[in-house]
């Protein structure tokens, strides 16, 4: 993987808020017929709405979950014998954003390709009161409080072993090295904890999408990380698997045009803070 930094993004507008509408934008980028990789463009619009949901949203004690990030995807992966085909679970109780199971099954065919077949997810998806219930019992260097943990996104799982401790385990060793392949990161590494608050956690995946954990892979970064990075540099360019994609972030305070190409497909994601991430997949990489 290769990222670039400083390409410019499309170009940007606010208009006066008005009905909050679910749209997506970017940060400046060239106007249309300026960027070889995408002669046509189109508008999209962003609403603050949007600032505070999607896989890159930052939970954490600082920044609390709004209505707006609550899943609505959220199944009993007991219930789903399509999703957890090649893992066990530690609990039939077990939920988890539909989505997100979809990604992780990929992750387990993974695995089981180089010979590792004994994940477990231990927990997934908490509502406020299970989260309550788990904070009083560990404290706040292993917990948060209600509505400021990202089990109750749906978006986070902690995963183990059935043959033991997950850091000792093959399983752990896998995962260090190949969860960010798939759009998993481990969300509290033990150079980390000044970062994040939370002591290390081997366990505790989340999930972000691809590019996005390779570059945190390469980096070095963990979200907090990321996203300043991002608000920072405004737009730069990675290659990923073959394919090229801009990363721009904007900031959102009113509804905001902006432009991306006609032909590319493309992803919104709010901070959770001031603004939202525009990933778009330009063409594939020379």
């Amino acid at each position: 993987m290769s990222v670039n930094v400083g390409t410019p993004s499309p170009t940007l507008t606010q208009t006066p808020a008005k009905v909050p509408a679910k749209t997506p934008a970017t940060t400046p980028t060239p106007t249309p017929g300026a960027n070889p990789e995408a002669e046509q463009w189109t508008t999209i619009t962003l609403t603050k709405d949007q600032v505070y949901s999607g896989p890159l949203v930052l939970v954490n004690r600082e920044h609390k979950i709004r209505p707006e990030a609550l899943p609505e995807d959220i199944v009993d992966l007991s219930e789903q014998d399509d999703l957890t085909e090649g893992y066990s679970l530690l609990d039939p109780s077990i939920e988890l954003s539909e989505a997100v199971a979809l990604r992780f099954r990929e992750l387990v065919e993974g695995a089981a390709r180089d010979g590792v077949r004994n994940l477990r997810i231990s927990s997934g998806y908490r509502n406020n009161s299970e989260q309550e219930e788990l904070y009083e019992e560990k404290g706040s260097d292993y917990a948060l409080p209600a509505g400021h943990s990202e089990h109750n996104l749906g978006l986070s799982l902690d995963l183990g072993s059935t043959t033991g401790a997950i850091d000792q385990s093959a399983e752990g060793k896998w995962l260090k090295k190949h969860a960010w392949d798939y759009g998993f990161i481990l969300r509290y590494p033990k150079d980390k904890v000044d970062l994040t608050g939370i002591q290390y956690e081997p366990w505790h995946f989340r999930y972000v999408g691809l590019p996005h954990s390779r570059i945190m892979k390469e980096k070095n970064f963990v979200l907090e990380e990321y996203l300043a990075y991002l608000k920072e540099k405004e737009s730069i360019v990675a290659e990923e698997d073959g394919v090229r994609y801009r990363i721009s972030y904007v900031p959102v305070t009113k509804r905001t045009e902006f432009k991306v190409p006609v032909d590319g497909s493309y992803e919104i994601s709010g901070d959770n803070s001031d603004g939202v991430i525009v990933t778009v997949a330009l063409k594939e990489a020379a």
